[in-house]
């Protein structure tokens, strides 16, 4: 399982002050690969935007990918709907592969150090409908963690401890179809 992202997938801890990341334990990433018992390689960045040019990584027969970015895109004043386009850009690009790429739309943003617009945090929750249009566009899979009870911390971005526990916890059962879905075939 790869799993591309930006500083949520990657593990960053914004309590830290050399910005160390959680330990692997601790992040989602790492917990999904416990408990379904797969390799899950993070190849994430703190920072990523969804990329303009170039693709994701190429899946051999038998990998799986998650992408989950488009949250420093809207930091840096793009709209839902034009992070909706950029990925759908970079999925095309990168031929995602029928069923075998989950695309899911990150949490919305909460008011808080990094976010201090209530218009930021309305627009963060437009994301998830133009990641399901563009998901289905080109044949990915889609989930939405808006719904999964994912608590940030200070800053209203990065994800706290429990936020990293509860977000596994809701990607998961996405994994297991995916992954059930491409064996039956």
């Amino acid at each position: 399982m790869l799993c591309f992202g930006d500083s949520n997938t990657y593990g960053f801890d914004s309590r830290s002050y050399f910005g160390e990341r959680y330990p692997a334990n601790e992040r989602w990433v790492g917990i999904l690969a416990d408990s379904l018992g797969v390799e899950c390689v993070n190849l994430s960045e703190n920072g990523r935007r969804i990329p303009a040019r170039g693709t994701a990584p190429a899946l051999a027969p038998g990998e799986y990918m998650i992408i989950m970015l488009g949250g420093n895109d809207l930091l840096e004043g793009y709209t839902a709907r034009q992070c909706g386009e950029a990925l759908e850009s970079f999925l095309r690009r990168s031929d995602p592969g029928a069923g075998r790429v989950l695309v899911v739309a990150p949490p919305p943003f909460t008011l808080g150090a990094w976010v201090g617009s209530p218009e930021l945090v309305e627009e963060s929750k437009l994301l998830a409908a133009e990641y399901e249009h563009a998901a289905a566009n080109v044949g990915a899979l889609f989930a939405d963690a808006s719904a999964w009870g994912v608590e940030t911390l200070y800053d209203g971005v990065h994800f706290s401890p429990d936020g990293h526990r509860a977000f596994a916890r809701g990607i998961e059962p996405h994994v297991r179809r995916m992954i059930s879905a491409n064996r039956e075939e």
